[in-house]
């Protein structure tokens, strides 16, 4: 997404030729440009996605490992437990 490039001069301008008087024009001349700066400075730069990226590529990769360690953990648990009552019925435990 490109940002509009804002004019201050022609803003400047137009206010002046509309019957503003030129202190006025100046004044919210600036403080329009004063919003657009602000603006400007919330958006976010290529290299700020970049970023964001990077860190979900690294939380999903986390997750992934924690999901298969709890995975095999729990299919462990099954197998012994399995196993166990296996013994128990066959009654050599």
């Amino acid at each position: 997404m490109s940002a509009i490039p804002f004019d201050s001069h022609e803003f400047y301008s137009e206010l002046v030729q509309s019957g503003l008087a030129e202190k006025t024009a100046d004044a919210l001349t600036k403080a329009v440009v004063k919003i657009e700066k602000a603006k400007l400075d919330e958006l976010a730069t290529k290299r700020d996605v970049k970023e964001l990226e990077l860190k979900i590529a690294e939380t999903k990769t986390d997750l992934t490992r924690l999901i298969l360690s709890v995975g095999v953990g729990v299919g462990l648990t099954q197998l012994v437990a399995i196993f166990l009552l296996f013994m128990r019925m066959t009654g050599k435990a």
